[in-house]
């Protein structure tokens, strides 16, 4: 069993991991800022921000996956891309880092274009370039640190959490749709698939997409 972390594991994302990494009998610390009165039974809950790493990797020693959930949106924004890259830099290169990003940089087609500049929600764009930025900055770090980088589908969120059907396909880079053009995943189905590439990896310093 694996020791992971996961960063903004009280918000829509991390809570799914947790629970799923948990229910697998994994040893599992959700690091947020405050301490939920709901917890998910057997998870270890700390305080601790991506805005003071030293501080938080201190926290965070022996684990073996980091998983950052946190968004980079309200007081995040513009922050969460070098903070994240300082998080990294600051791991040991035996720790490997999940991060889940947007569906924006996930191609539409082989060979893309990317979501983003296909007629993307002008609302959201900023956070989705925000995550693209990290993806690259990933890309671009030594080959000793591993990564890998989760593009859930385009209908993600709070606002349609759906079921836990324990089934989803991987797209590589490609937006994954079903027959009818509509791409969605649901939290937990989420956690499913990231805690898959905890336990099987298959996607060493690289992305993914999910959906059904």
């Amino acid at each position: 069993m694996a020791r992971i972390a996961v960063i903004g594991g009280t918000g829509y994302a991390g809570s799914h991991i947790v629970r799923e990494a948990v229910s697998r009998g994994h040893t599992v610390i959700s690091v947020a800022r405050s301490v939920p009165a709901e917890r998910v039974e057997g998870a270890t809950y700390v305080e601790g921000t991506l805005l003071d790493v030293p501080s938080l990797v201190a926290e965070l020693q022996g684990v073996d996956v980091v998983v950052s959930a946190a968004a980079p949106r309200g007081d995040m924004a513009g922050k969460l891309r070098p903070a994240t890259a300082e998080l990294l830099a600051a791991l040991p290169d035996s720790v490997r880092l999940g991060v889940i990003g947007g569906a924006g940089g996930s191609l539409v087609a082989p060979g893309g274009p990317r979501l983003i500049d296909s007629g993307f929600p002008e609302e959201y764009k900023a956070e989705a370039f925000e995550a693209i930025g990290i993806l690259e900055d990933l890309q671009a770090t030594d080959a000793a640190k591993d990564w890998f980088f989760v593009h859930p589908a385009a209908e993600f969120g709070a606002w349609a959490p759906g079921e836990r059907t324990g089934a989803y396909r991987d797209g590589d880079d490609v937006l994954v749709s079903d027959e009818n053009g509509k791409s969605y995943i649901s939290g937990a189905d989420l956690g499913v698939a990231v805690v898959d590439e905890i336990e099987t990896p298959a996607h060493h310093r690289g992305r993914f997409t999910i959906g059904y």
